[in-house]
């Protein structure tokens, strides 16, 4: 049964909340499971809109596919829009909600009450046949009509991704431009409930398509064909893509970041992958799991591995709570021992919403270069990340969990039992 999305639910069933599948839930669980769409979407630009009113922002102009969907739940075309900055969304401080839009395309989200009004994309050609320096100056002009209606005076835009020539248009109209990426990042560090329960639900998707993965593994199956069944999976439970295409076997596994090819598994072999999925409902869920490959038994040197794969993921979730800056958690981390520290994960803990997102923390050694400090909080969602490899040797261990800052510490949004084989606890 596939998880049903509640964005694209239309207006002519706005009661129409189906029940989702999901796993049995631990008794005292506190995460939601359930959510209205349209407090989903309310809740959302409410955050938005605050951080707006913080950062004295007259409006903002979205080009970013993921910040256009948190802002108003419109989505179209994602894949394309990634690459191509030619729709965009102008949100006011105070004022209607404006989509600019593809040609022909905007009955896919003008039902949604987060979009007052669309109108045709002026730079939708730029990226195909070099009209830049046609487009750029109607965008300036339009831009800075709405910022003079909506604006009461201020003059700050924030842009979060476009061509320079866009943002020089604006200037050109006396509008005070800023990047608002990282305001916008910033913003959605702290998840509302219902994006709780849509983080909950990519979870079950992808857990789902990670058990179709372990029970397929054989000798003589391919990485490809593994993925390919992670892929499958997560589409029929709702989701949309797959970030990455993390999964590696046999000495693929040490480095890490290798992804999948045409490599035959074989016996014995270790095979480790990554979901990195943007989910059911857009939302992102992100653990990583390592398998043994049968038959026999798992060597000592590869439970090794695993062992301290576990007990750094779990020494580390064990420290987490609110109000732990980012280097406390850096300093508190577990200590990876000297010989794996060349191949240690870039990370211990980063964000997780609707995709990989803000805070990232870094290893003590690694903090001043990679992390900006801050604080832990209530709302956040975060994925816990391990990997074991030394150089020279022919395996290594991926382990990574997702969970969820609570109140008095964190619960867990990823379930994906561990390898008991590998854990030492064969019966």
């Amino acid at each position: 049964m596939s998880i049903v999305d509640f964005e694209k639910l239309t207006d002519n069933e706005p009661d129409q909340i189906p029940v989702i599948p999901s796993a049995p839930m631990a008794n005292g669980d506190s995460i939601p499971t359930a959510f209205d769409p349209r407090q989903l979407r309310a809740g959302r630009l409410q955050r938005l809109r605050a951080m707006m009113a913080e950062q004295g922002y007259a409006a903002v102009v979205l080009f970013d596919p993921y910040n256009q969907r948190y802002a108003t739940g419109s989505r179209n075309m994602f894949g394309y829009f990634l690459r191509n900055s030619t729709r965009y969304i102008y949100v006011p401080l105070d004022g209607p909600v404006i989509l600019f839009e593809y040609p022909g395309s905007a009955h896919v989200s003008t039902w949604l009450e987060t979009i007052d009004e669309s109108r045709t994309s002026k730079v939708v050609w730029s990226a195909v046949n070099q009209r830049d320096n046609l487009s750029s100056d109607p965008f300036g002009v339009e831009i800075a009509e709405l910022v003079e209606a909506h604006g009461r005076g201020n003059k700050k835009v924030g842009l979060d991704r476009c061509a320079l020539n866009l943002a020089r248009s604006l200037e050109a109209q006396g509008l005070e431009v800023f990047d608002c990426m990282q305001d916008t990042l910033h913003c959605r560090r702290i998840k509302t409930p219902e994006e709780i329960a849509c983080l909950a639900q990519s979870m079950a998707g992808s857990e789902a398509a990670v058990a179709e993965v372990e029970a397929a593994i054989k000798p003589g199956v391919t990485e490809n064909e593994l993925f390919a069944i992670m892929y499958g999976d997560v589409i029929r439970q709702g989701g949309e893509f797959i970030e990455t295409r993390l999964l590696s076997s046999g000495p693929r596994t040490n480095p890490w970041f290798n992804e999948a090819s045409d490599r035959v598994i074989r016996p014995g072999e270790l095979v480790a992958l990554d979901t990195d999925t943007i989910g059911c409902h857009g939302y992102y869920s992100d653990f990583s799991r390592t398998f043994h490959v049968g038959p026999g038994r798992p060597s000592d040197y590869q439970k090794s591995l695993y062992r301290m794969a576990y007990d750094q993921v779990h020494h580390n979730m064990g420290i987490l709570k609110p109000g732990m800056s980012y280097r406390e958690i850096a300093e508190q981390a577990w200590k990876i021992p000297e010989r794996f520290l060349d191949r240690r994960y870039p990370s211990i803990i980063h964000g997780v919403g609707m995709h990989g997102e803000t805070p990232l923390v870094a290893h003590h050694m690694d903090f001043d270069r990679f992390s900006k400090d801050g604080i832990l909080e209530p709302g956040m969602v975060v994925s816990v990340e391990s990997y074991i490899g030394e150089v020279g040797a022919a395996d290594g261990v991926k382990l990574e969990e997702e969970v969820l800052v609570t109140d008095t510490g964190i619960e867990k949004l990823s379930r994906y039992p561990f390898d008991e084989a590998l854990l030492g606890k064969e019966f």
